[in-house]
């Protein structure tokens, strides 16, 4: 047989297998033999037999009779068979077989009668031990003329039967690494064919309001898992479901895995849906409700599930009985909502590996066995036959709520989640819009059938006309959030007021606090200067006497030779000479004299007798000058990078090797000047990201303000990104902004390389990009699943929908700005943009006009104090969509056509917010108000004219370049207008149009000649500047006749 066996597992499991019967307890001791015999029977799907077989061998064995002895082991079956386990009976030459039992095989012959056979295995058992009691699976019954001659033979000798199925299944409950990373992948599928297909299906069929039965979705389910897109990479061949799955809606919820999904339609309430996948022999369980509009009352019952769920999971440790397990949660039930303790399931979940459900595992209020490191369960747990008060239809007025997952028993702390499939109210709740909207809808379409055809176009006018458009709807909107706009922020900056900033003087700095400080060198003594780096101090010699001046006093040092002498100039800081930098009013005593700069001399000349020149000590006090300076400097910068750092916690580290990691990433800012490759690592309390250079950054997960992923779609690198509360410091500079990432492809092509469309290598290497992209998404998708598995979903990482991005210049190149359901974000480029939307007090958008092709997007913050974030040139395409999108986030957006001057509009704001508000606060930004609205806009405007007007110049020249288009646009207007009075009347000949026509003409001529002869001046005054632009080709040849000018 070409299968192979895997010996050191075999040998390790039937050693703990013979050393819990040699230790055991109870009947398990007692028993002389252990016999197993499969027969073949395809119905049976999970049984204690063939579950051993597969623990011990990795195959399942039909016709096959296994006898474990005292000293010995026979296998009976088919030739094949046999051969296949001599790998194990033949123990030579390997040192795992030391304390395994012998093996004797036996081959079953098919026609003839194994009479011999059976006799010999028989002997064996009577020889092991006392020979009288054997342990059998006795729920384990198999057909076929095989079987009965053996238990015939059996029952002759008159053994007696002990059933130890529990004591061996709590033997292969406890799970090595390889069947854990199974039992793993298993779960993964699980999650990902529920992520993937069923929940996406479910909305599909919410949103299309489809009739789908509860058996064809199952059906569905089943069909999905030949896919291997579902599958996340398994072969389709070593997966199967391990039950059909369970899906109930509508009333009829019957909370257990043996029942099968009804054929009634799914009903769009609480849906049950229950599913697990088997992975080459191993199981996995995931149950779910998804919630369509779930009322409060059902919204709090699931929580408070949840939270049952959480208290189980804290509870299932190793050493603690199972029934303590149950016993604790139901004590829970009792305190918080005693009225659900005869709703809840009856049992809080069962053991699981390669059964589904192990029936001696079960966690309810009996079961006295002790839980152990490496066993798996499935936990299930729901409420059943809740009332929804809210209910009308008979379906809607009984609901079910039931989660499950497949959970890893560890050392200490809570069992750990293999099935990470998220389980919040957001996560499961679908969320539909008002219901009378739809209504409304559904009884035009009934009064359009009811009328017919032919007065359905007269219907469909009637509704254009009374129906809001969504332009008119968002304006709505945004007039409700204005009022509410100027209440919140009156309220918040009287609160705040009082909060005063203190300005923060500039430290004063003493070179000697008493004068035995001051060095007692020989240059001092000869009036020379000298520089004291140890205080950072210059002296010098100021009318005979040293001065010592400390290093920060001083702004600049400027050196010269000026024929035989050398200059050196020193200018000191003093109010008033950095202007504009906001220096003046910082120091410690303004009213102090100052001296503002010193100039010194000295010869180049060698007097006689001397071995330098005089201006040597000039040419040193310049350069040691420069260096103290500069050193200073450098110092004062760090502890400004510093200042206001939040010391954080410490990270505790997770020595447990299976923590969630991703190796071969990038950090964006860089730690040294040379970027650098490491892995980052999620911990108990943190990441840690580790340079190969052995560099360390910790993020802590509290002072995480928005986790980001940005996938590689249609991007070069693959991101996670943190966007900090507090900064923090490494490679001796703040940081609010951390980025770890990996580069997907190519970012450089080569361009020289002749490129064919169907050449090999190229094809070759987009498809392996392909892969690489799948791969590296896969393995960044494991870690967050993990990382917010491991925080309890208190860290949650936002992806950003790419579908409503724009493009934007937030510093000085273009990209591309995407909404996350929190922020708005770009993080593929550097420097990163993340503004938080909660921050965000209301949007402008500046230079919105016909004639441009871009506009400005201007962020306020509610903390007033902040710089507004301005993005440029974003294009015009964008507006109506980025609109939509904040008015769904209740933003309030306004727009003008000028730029304003911000700075000085925050300052006016802060400096006097009651007066700001009580002149209509934001009001004056809306392009056009309504009744007081526009006159406290305009009385606003007039008072800071000076503040919200852009430069009158630029604006001047903007209306000069337009002033041509607005001209014509007026008259087409006017034409328009015109053309659609005479269409507008009806029932009238051409004649009787005509007269009417002549009529208007001869009303109207004087106003048309003034008007034609106002516009002619206009355009010849154009066509000069056009000329004046165009070149003298252009006119030379400019000789066809004026087109005349349409009435």
């Amino acid at each position: 047989m070409a299968v192979t066996l895997d010996k050191d597992a075999y040998y390790r499991r039937v050693k703990r297998l013979y050393s819990n019967w040699r230790k055991g307890d109870d009947e398990y001791a007692s028993v002389d033999a252990i016999v197993v015999s499969v027969g073949v029977d395809e119905e049976i799907v999970y049984a204690k037999s063939t579950a051993l077989q597969t623990w011990l061998f990795g195959y399942e064995l039909t016709d096959t009779i296994m006898v474990f002895c005292d000293d010995k082991i026979i296998f009976m079956a088919s030739k094949k068979k046999v051969e296949f386990l001599k790998q194990i009976a033949n123990t030579k030459g390997n040192e795992n077989a030391n304390g395994a039992p012998a093996i004797t095989l036996l081959i079953r012959e098919k026609n003839e009668s194994n009479k011999s056979s059976f006799d010999k295995m028989i002997e064996a058992i009577k020889e092991s031990k006392n020979g009288k009691k054997i342990g059998v699976f006795s729920k384990d019954k198999f057909p076929g003329e095989f079987m009965k001659s053996w238990n015939d033979c059996l029952n002759k000798e008159g053994f007696d039967k002990i059933d130890i199925s529990a004591v061996v299944a709590y033997t292969i409950a406890v799970k090595e690494d390889g069947e854990l990373n199974l039992m793993k992948k298993a779960a993964s599928i699980t999650s990902e064919v529920f992520n993937k297909f069923f929940k996406e299906r479910v909305m599909e069929i919410v949103d299309a309001d489809e009739k789908v039965r509860h058996s064809k979705l199952a059906e569905s389910v089943e069909k999905a898992i030949e896919e291997k897109k579902y599958l996340a990479g398994a072969d389709p061949s070593t997966v199967e479901m391990c039950y059909p799955p369970i899906i109930q809606s509508g009333g009829n919820y019957n909370l257990k895995f043996s029942v099968v999904s009804d054929k009634n339609h799914m009903h769009f309430g609480s849906i049950t849906c229950a599913m697990g996948i088997r992975f080459k022999s191993y199981c996995s369980n995931l149950v779910r409700t998804l919630m369509v509009d779930p009322s409060q009352e059902v919204q709090d019952n699931y929580n408070f599930l949840l939270q049952l769920q959480e208290e189980l999971l804290k509870e299932l440790r190793h050493g603690v009985k199972i029934c303590d397990v149950y016993n604790a949660v139901m004590d829970v039930v009792k305190k918080q909502k005693p009225e659900l303790l005869n709703k809840i399931t009856k049992n809080l979940g069962f053991g699981m590996g390669i059964e589904f459900r192990e029936g001696s595992l079960v966690i309810n209020s009996k079961n006295q066995y002790k839980l152990k490191k490496g066993m798996v369960f499935s936990i299930n747990l729901g409420f059943s036959d809740l009332t929804n008060k809210e209910g009308k239809k008979p379906e809607e007025k009984t609901y079910a709520l039931f989660i499950g997952d497949t959970v890893l028993v560890d050392e200490d702390g809570p069992a750990t989640v293999l099935t990470s499939v998220k389980k919040k109210v957001k996560n499961v709740g679908i969320f539909l819009k008002n219901e009378d909207e739809e209504e409304e809808e559904e009884e035009k379409d009934e009064a359009e059938d009811l009328l017919g055809r032919g007065s359905r176009a007269a219907l469909l006018t009637e509704r254009t006309r009374n129906e809001m458009t969504a332009e008119e709807k968002r304006r709505a909107h945004q007039k409700e959030l204005a009022a509410q706009l100027n209440e919140e922020a009156k309220r918040r900056l009287t609160e705040q007021k009082g909060e005063q900033q203190i300005q923060k003087a500039r430290k004063s700095n003493v070179s000697y606090k008493n004068p035995s400080l001051m060095p007692k060198e020989p240059h001092i003594r000869e009036m020379k200067i000298y520089i004291d780096k140890k205080y950072e101090t210059v002296i010098m010699p100021v009318f005979g006497i040293a001065t010592p001046f400390h290093i920060a006093t001083i702004k600049n040092i400027s050196m010269s030779v000026e024929g035989d002498y050398t200059y050196l100039r020193i200018n000191f800081y003093c109010p008033g000479s950095a202007l504009g930098r906001n220096e003046g009013n910082i120091f410690p005593n303004p009213e102090a004299t100052f001296v503002k700069e010193i100039t010194y001399r000295a010869s180049n000349m060698k007097a006689p007798g001397e071995q330098t020149v005089p201006a040597l000590n000039l040419q040193n006090a310049f350069r040691i000058i420069k260096e103290v300076q500069k050193r200073y400097k450098t110092r004062e910068a760090e502890e400004k990078e510093k200042e206001g750092i939040v010391k954080q916690d410490s990270l505790v580290i997770n020595l447990n090797r299976s923590n969630p990691k991703l190796k071969d990433l990038y950090i964006r800012p860089n730690i040294a000047q040379k970027r650098m490759q490491g892995s980052l690592e999620a911990h108990v309390n943190g990441f840690r990201f580790t340079s190969v250079r052995g560099d360390k950054v910790d993020i802590l997960y509290n002072n995480i303000k928005h986790a980001l992923f940005q996938p590689c779609d249609g991007e070069m690198i693959i991101v996670l990104h943190f966007h900090l509360k507090n900064a923090i410091m490494f490679g001796k500079k703040r940081h609010t902004d951390v980025q770890f990432y990996t580069e997907v492809g190519e970012i450089t092509t080569d361009l020289g390389k002749h490129q064919h469309m169907h050449d090999r290598d190229d094809l070759y290497a987009e498809q392996m990009e392909r892969e690489m992209r799948h791969k590296l998404k896969t393995a960044f998708k494991n870690f967050i699943e993990k990382v917010e598995a491991l925080t309890k979903e208190e860290l949650e990482f936002e992806v950003p929908f790419r579908d409503l991005g724009f493009n934007g210049a937030p510093y000085r190149s273009t990209c591309l700005l995407q909404p996350t359901s929190s922020a708005l974000v770009n993080a593929t480029e550097w420097p990163p943009f993340v503004v938080t939307l909660d921050e965000v007090e209301l949007i402008h958008f500046e230079r919105v006009q016909f004639h441009l092709k871009n506009f400005d997007m201007v962020i306020v913050y509610k903390d007033y104090s902040k710089k507004v974030t301005m993005i440029n040139a974003i294009p015009v395409a964008s507006l109506d969509p980025i609109k939509e999108w904040l008015n769904s986030c209740d933003l309030k957006y306004t727009e003008g056509v000028q730029s304003l001057n911000w700075t000085k509009i925050m300052k006016t704001i802060v400096d006097d917010p009651e007066g700001f508000f009580e002149q209509g606060g934001w009001s004056f930004l809306e392009p056009e108000g309504e009744g007081s609205d526009a006159e406290e806009g305009d009385s606003e405007s007039e008072i800071e004219d000076e503040t919200f007007n852009p430069s009158e110049d630029d604006y001047e020249e903007e209306e000069e370049d337009s002033d041509e288009d607005y001209s014509s646009e007026a008259e087409e207007s006017d034409y328009s207008k015109e053309s659609l009075g005479s269409e507008e009347e009806s029932g009238k000949d051409w004649d009787e149009l005509e007269e009417e026509a002549r009529k208007a003409d001869r009303e109207s001529r004087y106003e048309e000649e003034e008007e034609q002869s106002r516009s002619m001046s206009r355009k010849r005054k154009a066509s000069v500047h056009s000329s004046g632009r165009g070149s003298n080709r252009g006119s030379r040849h400019s000789s066809a006749p004026p087109k005349k000018k349409r009435k």
